[in-house]
């Protein structure tokens, strides 16, 4: 190993680990990722209406977090099954969809004319605050480890 690659190797090394800083690094990928699918079930949905779009792309980057959270978040594929962790964690994934339909209702009435990126950001923020509780109860309460 050279010099330049030593701290890469070790970087990723310790994002590997089941400490609470690499799992919530690992955490805020799985969620980029599963938002970037959520964004575009979204756009390509809008046209059946947002609360619908919401649902549908709700749905589908659920489903895709909560196994990449089983499996590489918090490494518990050998402790919680596929549908366990589909039943525990979409259960509060449930949570975040009326907090974001809440959301998306709130914007029809504020502003009406609000674009599709527009109520695609706001669905955004309120899901990244319902992360971050989230986090807490998937590692506490699903996936069985500690909260701290």
């Amino acid at each position: 190993m050279t010099a330049l690659t030593r701290p890469i190797a070790h970087t990723l090394s310790r994002l590997d680990s089941d400490r609470a800083l690499a799992q919530l690094v690992r955490f805020a990928m799985v969620g980029g990722a599963s938002n970037i699918v959520y964004v575009v079930v979204f756009l390509l949905m809008r046209p059946e209406g947002a609360l619908v779009a919401n649902a549908v792309g709700a749905a589908s980057s659920t489903v895709l977090a909560n196994e990449l959270h089983r499996r590489l978040t918090f490494h518990a594929a050998d402790r919680v099954g596929w549908f366990t962790a589909q039943w525990e964690a979409g259960g509060l994934a449930l949570v975040g969809l009326v907090a974001t339909t809440a959301a998306i209702a709130a914007l029809g009435v504020v502003l009406p004319s609000a674009s599709d990126f527009v109520a695609a950001a706001v669905v955004v923020t309120v899901t990244a605050i319902v992360g971050g509780l989230r986090f807490i109860a998937l590692r506490g309460l699903v996936f069985r480890g500690p909260v701290f």
